[in-house]
C-alpha cells in the first residue's frame, strides 16, 4: 500500500509573527498551531506523511519549517518561500538546502492571489525566479484564484520544464452553487499542460462554512479529475485553515466520499502516490 500523504497543511504562531491575511473572520484559528496539534490527528485519519507549506513571505519562516521537519517524523517535505525577484535566488535556495533540515525543501510558494497585479507572474524578474526554482529541482505551488489563472496558464506554457501544482483547485466560488463558469473557463486549458498538477484541497472553506456537504464539493472535484486525470491530482487538508468549516477527519472523509467510485490504484495515487512523485518525497 502506498503511504497516505496530506500534501498541504500549515503551522503558525500569531504571538511570534504577523500574518496579514489573518483577519477578524479567522479569529477562531488565530492561535498557535504546531506539530503537537497535528500529530494526534494523523493516525486516526489514516495519514502517514505530510507536506508543510509556507504561510507568509518570510525566508525565516522557511528556515524554521525546515528545522521543524527535521524533528518531526511525519513531515516529508516543506514548500517554503523565497523572493522570486531576487537576482540571487539561486544562491538563496542553495543556502536553504545547506541549512538545518535543508533536505526537506521540496517546493516554493508565494501568495500570488494577494498581489494587486493579476499578471504578476508574467513579470520578467518573476519568470527568472521560477526558472531558478525549476532548475533547483523544486516544485512551484501556484496560489491563485480565477483572476490570476490566465497569467498562470501563460507561465506554465512558457516554462514546460518546471513542475507546477495549483493549490486549492484555484479557489472557485463553491458557496455560490454547483457551477463557477468563470473558473471553469479559466481552468479547463490546464488539462493540456502535463507539467501542472492540482491539489484537491482548500475546498471546504470556499463552500458555506456552516452547512456544506460533500455534494457541494463533488462537481468541482469531478471537473478537476476530468481535466487533470487521476495522475495529476493530490489530496491536501489545508489544516488548520480547514477548521473554520470542518474537522481534519471530515475533510479527508468527504474527499474519499466524493471519489469513492475510483479504483484502489487511483485512490492510492490521489491520496499519496502523486504527492510522493511530484514532490520527490524521500519516503
Amino acid at each position: 500500500m502506498t503511504l497516505v500523504v496530506d500534501a498541504h497543511h500549515h503551522f503558525w504562531d500569531p504571538a511570534q509573527r504577523h500574518y496579514p491575511w489573518m483577519g477578524d473572520e479567522l479569529a477562531a484559528i488565530r492561535r498557535r498551531f504546531g506539530p503537537e496539534d497535528l500529530r494526534p490527528l494523523l493516525a486516526p485519519s489514516g495519514v502517514d506523511r505530510t507536506v508543510l507549506v509556507q504561510t507568509i513571505s518570510s525566508v525565516d519562516e522557511t528556515r524554521e519549517f525546515l528545522a521543524t521537519a527535521a524533528n518531526a517524523d511525519f513531515i516529508a517535505g516543506v514548500v517554503g518561500w523565497v523572493d522570486l525577484m531576487d537576482p540571487e535566488i539561486g544562491e538563496k535556495l542553495v543556502q536553504l538546502r545547506e541549512g538545518p533540515g535543508g533536505s526537506f525543501l521540496v517546493g516554493i510558494r508565494h501568495q500570488v492571489h494577494d498581489e494587486p497585479d493579476p499578471s504578476w507572474l508574467l513579470r520578467p524578474a518573476v519568470q527568472r525566479g521560477l526558472r531558478a526554482v525549476g532548475g533547483a529541482g523544486l516544485v512551484y505551488d501556484l496560489l491563485v484564484r480565477t483572476r490570476e489563472l490566465p497569467a498562470a496558464l501563460e507561465t506554465v506554457r512558457w516554462l514546460p520544464a518546471v513542475r507546477f501544482v495549483i493549490d486549492h483547485i484555484a479557489k472557485p466560488q463553491i458557496a455560490a452553487g454547483p457551477r463557477d463558469a468563470a473558473w471553469e473557463h479559466a481552468m479547463a486549458p490546464f488539462a493540456d499542460c502535463p507539467n501542472v498538477s492540482i491539489k484537491l484541497s482548500g475546498m471546504v472553506t470556499e463552500a458555506s462554512w456552516g452547512d456544506w456537504t460533500p455534494d457541494d464539493l463533488r462537481p468541482y472535484v469531478q471537473h478537476a479529475v476530468e481535466w487533470f486525470g487521476p495522475d495529476r491530482c493530490l489530496f491536501g487538508s489545508d489544516w488548520p485553515v480547514c477548521l473554520l468549516a470542518a474537522t481534519y477527519d471530515r475533510v479527508i472523509g468527504s474527499l474519499r466520499d466524493v471519489l469513492h467510485e475510483m479504483d484502489s490504484a487511483t485512490s492510492e495515487a490521489v491520496f499519496g502516490g502523486n504527492a510522493i512523485r511530484l514532490y520527490r518525497l524521500p519516503v
